[in-house]
């Protein structure tokens, strides 16, 4: 029988992506639905919610628009994501202690599935413990995202596992983030009306472990009134704006933010943010663009005597 297809307001929801910006990619890119309901309308299948899935993750990895489109147009009919290997009730993960194997992929989708927090809380602190925060973001938070997002695809279900796993990895990077009271610690914020804030965490926690510079996270929906009331109290030598959606990732707002002295420079990440905006795309890219940013503004403005 045939499947009945999804209408756009659906897909939106399953993928997080705004019903504007779906019409966008089926115009610009040629991505979009390939089946029509009885009544005409044009509906999206399973194939069509994979490939749009697999754009969305390449643009959310950094990618253009135009190449992840691309490369998700060549997986003409893709096959459905690989099911991971069940294991039995009596074999929970939880109790990683400091000399178990860091989790892998599966056993954190797994426990995120089953809503596990108490597995998930020592797995990942293992994992930061053992690798770092960016070694952990890469190979184990991000893929473990991508699976419950490949879940919410196939089964039109899993925003609560979304938002558990989403808790944990915050929960598991607090304790990173150190509160050194530096009198101008760098800003970190999502652009006004952008709600996912997990990157900042991230962020902040690298910044803190690697460099020792110290933060603090303004989170999401920050709007950007508030984001300069926060910039004259705290005068941070670096702000740094996340951006996922496009719907969030208009520059002008950034322009009209004040001017401080000592200056202050802003960062734009993510990859929401529209084509004329310098941007990071990368968790290593955003910290090496604190990093030198914020050299350059402690580097000494008088001549050596």
């Amino acid at each position: 029988m045939d499947e009945p297809g999804y209408g756009i307001g659906a897909v939106s929801r399953l993928l997080g992506v705004p019903a504007a910006t779906l019409r966008t990619w089926n115009l610009r890119y040629g991505i979009g639905p390939s089946r029509r309901s009885e009544g005409g309308h044009r509906r999206y299948d399973q194939n069509d919610l994979r490939r749009l899935a697999e754009m969305n993750r390449l643009i959310n990895a950094g990618l253009p628009a135009a190449e992840a489109a691309r490369a998700a147009l060549e997986l003409r009919t893709l096959p459905p994501p690989p099911k991971q290997p069940q294991k039995p009730p009596s074999e929970p993960i939880a109790d990683v202690a400091p000399s178990s194997p860091v989790p892998t992929v599966a056993m954190l989708a797994r426990a995120a599935a089953r809503l596990d927090s108490r597995a998930l809380d020592p797995a990942l602190d293992a994992a930061f413990t053992r690798h770092g925060v960016a070694w952990t973001w890469e190979h184990l938070v991000r893929p473990v995202f991508a699976a419950i997002v490949s879940r919410q695809v196939q089964t039109g279900t899993g925003v609560e596992i979304e938002h558990l796993f989403s808790d944990r990895v915050v929960a598991a990077l607090h304790p990173l983030i150190e509160r050194r009271g530096d009198s101008r610690p760098v800003l970190l914020a999502c652009a006004e009306d952008e709600q996912h804030s997990l990157p900042l965490y991230a962020l902040a926690a690298v910044l803190a472990s690697e460099s020792g510079v110290d933060t603090r996270v303004l989170g999401a929906r920050t709007p950007y009134s508030a984001l300069a009331d926060a910039m004259r109290a705290v005068r941070p030598p670096v702000l740094f704006v996340w951006s996922q959606l496009e719907a969030t990732g208009d520059p002008a707002p950034l322009a009209a933010l004040p001017s401080l002295r000592p200056p202050c420079t802003i960062i734009a990440g993510g990859p929401g943010w529209w084509p004329e905006q310098r941007r990071v795309a990368s968790l290593g890219e955003a910290v090496a663009a604190v990093i030198q940013a914020l050299s350059a503004t402690r580097a000494p403005s008088h001549p050596a005597r």
